[in-house]
């Protein structure tokens, strides 16, 4: 199953995309996880918010095409325990398409194309600093995917 992790934004510190590649590179061949990074709309004194989204929802549609499960990550979306999301893993691996996990950019998903996704996700009722969702994410992916091979690293 190929996972992709469809984030705004790039150039980050090397400790986001260390933390990142460290639970990529622990999952097995069966479940890849590759980073996608789209340009942030450029900020400027004239700009909105909602014109940013807007603009960033044109590029992550881009790369996630039309064929894929769709996961937003979305403050109003579905809280998800570790054992939940090897749940949500398990479905994924026997849809056959490529999952594509977004993550906003600082002033979050455009509304509509958070419709359109399949399903909405919340890490949490926090707001996380977006670089390091990058890591929470992938963490998570590796310790679901634990579970799901009877794999040590998570204790329940």
């Amino acid at each position: 199953m190929q996972i992709n992790l469809v984030c705004v934004g790039t150039k980050m510190p090397g400790w986001v995309t260390q933390g990142y590649e460290e639970y990529a590179k622990r999952l097995s061949r069966d479940v890849k996880l590759k980073l996608i990074e789209v340009e942030m709309a450029k900020r400027g004194k004239t700009g909105s918010a909602d014109n940013f989204k807007i603009e960033e929802a044109k590029k992550i549609r881009k790369v996630i095409g039309t064929a894929s499960h769709v996961v937003a990550l979305d403050v109003k979306g579905k809280q998800w325990s570790t054992e939940k999301l090897s749940e949500r893993m398990d479905h994924w691996m026997h849809l056959g398409k490529e999952v594509n996990l977004i993550i906003g950019g600082p002033d979050g998903i455009e509304k509509q194309l958070i419709n359109e996704a399949d399903e909405t996700w919340s890490l949490s009722n926090l707001t996380y600093p977006h670089p390091l969702v990058r890591i929470i994410i992938s963490e998570q992916i590796y310790r679901a995917w634990s579970l799901l091979n009877n794999h040590p690293y998570h204790r329940a």
